[in-house]
């Protein structure tokens, strides 16, 4: 069986792509690694914790978005990666070098955009009037409903309070 010959550029190309993919992959696992707000998903810094529960009847529930207070830097690097190899297929020489790094640039900052968009959630802000008369607001993941007027526990330790219907 005769070998077959593969161009430098071919074989540049090939693998510059390859790492690309590589360094796609480690990125959006890297991604998969997000914080939550939930009313019902405890960390495990959270769990086996003694926590304070104080009864109260919420006031108010009120539409708000969470956001992450930064970025994981997994768009950026991904849409960096992803720009730069689509630059690098435009011309040659220097102009190359120059659409790779503008490609990078622009991917990042889309990446970036990306990320964030995606790392929004649904949230509530919810007001409670606690049965001692002290009135409290926490916000949280609109994944518990809530409303005004229901018996709720607020419950608090481990540097999070957490609104959940009472039982």
């Amino acid at each position: 069986m005769a070998a077959q010959s593969v161009s430098p550029k071919t074989s540049r190309i090939g693998g510059r792509a390859m790492v690309a993919a590589v360094v796609l992959g480690a990125v959006t696992l890297a991604g998969c690694a997000n914080q939550s707000a939930s009313g019902n998903v405890y960390s495990f810094g959270q769990a086996q914790r003694e926590q304070v529960s104080r009864a109260g009847t919420v006031l108010n529930v009120r539409n708000i978005t969470i956001q992450p207070e930064q970025s994981t830097g997994a768009g950026t690097v991904a849409g960096a990666a992803l720009g730069g190899l689509a630059g690098n297929q435009i011309g040659g020489g220097s102009g190359r070098t120059i659409a790779t790094v503008v490609g990078g640039l622009a991917g990042a900052l889309a990446g970036t955009q990306a990320e964030r968009g995606l790392e929004k959630r649904a949230g509530y802000e919810i007001t409670v009037r606690l049965d001692n008369g002290e009135v409290r607001v926490v916000a949280q993941e609109a994944d518990v409903q809530l409303y005004a007027g229901q018996r709720v526990q607020v419950i608090s330790g481990s540097g999070t309070t957490r609104v959940i219907p009472a039982s």
